[in-house]
């Protein structure tokens, strides 16, 4: 499929495509700090190899004030001192949310999350991760 046959997924469905954006402001509701929301948002769109999506989430966290070199080192995030703790921890989780792996230990990523982060911030970093999966799979379908 080329991008001159896409699908305008918008167009065919309305009420969803307005269902799915209601949800992601309502995300951005939650007690999330919005650097975060960008660097995971950031972080899945790469997993996903959506261009759009990384270029996107580029743009609104250089607009937040996120420097350019923790974005340019994001990927190798586990490698860099650029980033705290609590970042790391949604950082995994992200990747574990994104990746599927069978033998995933969510109960130690999870415990992990709680050392920085309250329970409604984790379901709401859990939230996002969902969100931007979707959004990524939506645009990876017109590729």
């Amino acid at each position: 499929m080329t991008k001159q046959n896409a699908v305008n997924h918008y167009e065919n469905v309305p009420a969803i495509a307005k269902c799915f954006v209601a949800a992601s402001g309502e995300i951005g509701k939650a007690d999330l700090e919005p650097k975060l929301r960008h660097l995971i948002d950031l972080r899945a769109s790469q997993i996903n190899q959506c261009a759009y999506c990384v270029k996107m989430h580029i743009e609104e966290a250089l607009k937040e004030g996120e420097s350019l070199e923790r974005l340019q080192r994001l990927v190798v995030w586990r490698h860099v001192d650029d980033f705290s703790p609590a970042e790391k921890a949604a950082f995994a989780y992200t990747e574990a949310l994104t990746n599927l792996a069978t033998d995933t230990d969510y109960g130690a990523l999870r415990q992990d999350l709680r050392a920085h982060f309250e329970d409604a911030q984790i379901s709401a970093i859990t939230a996002a991760v969902a969100m931007i999966n979707l959004w990524n799979r939506v645009q990876i379908s017109n590729h």
